[in-house]
């Protein structure tokens, strides 16, 4: 069995805040038009029925459920102990900036011409 290390809870607990803040952070509600097949709105139907749901409550949890999983995926990732320790050590220790990197931090970004 491997050993797995993750990164600190804390960006475990601020994934999930910055999706739980992005959720509530508006109670208006608003309206999304969807175009699908007929079979594929009788197979919603179908599922929501078998939860005691709406198709409306069915579709908005799934996608919902769905979103978080893909930002999630975005924040959240293991490694063995041998690559975690290769990542924490190229974050305490960064390569020198380059030659390009110099030159952009340089520019006059674009908000300031």
């Amino acid at each position: 069995m491997t050993n797995t290390r993750r990164a600190p809870s804390k960006t475990d607990r601020s994934a999930t805040t910055a999706v739980t803040v992005r959720a509530s952070a508006s109670d208006a509600k608003s309206s999304i038009n969807l175009r699908i097949e007929t079979g594929t709105r009788q197979l919603i139907d179908d599922a929501a029925a078998v939860l005691g749901k709406t198709r409306t409550e069915f579709m908005v949890e799934c996608a919902r459920r769905q979103a978080v999983d893909v930002l999630l995926d975005r924040r959240l990732f293991t490694l063995d102990s041998e690559r975690y320790d290769a990542f924490m050590q190229a974050l305490d220790n960064p390569p020198a900036p380059g030659p390009k990197l110099k030159a952009l931090l340089r520019r006059t970004p674009a908000w300031r011409k």
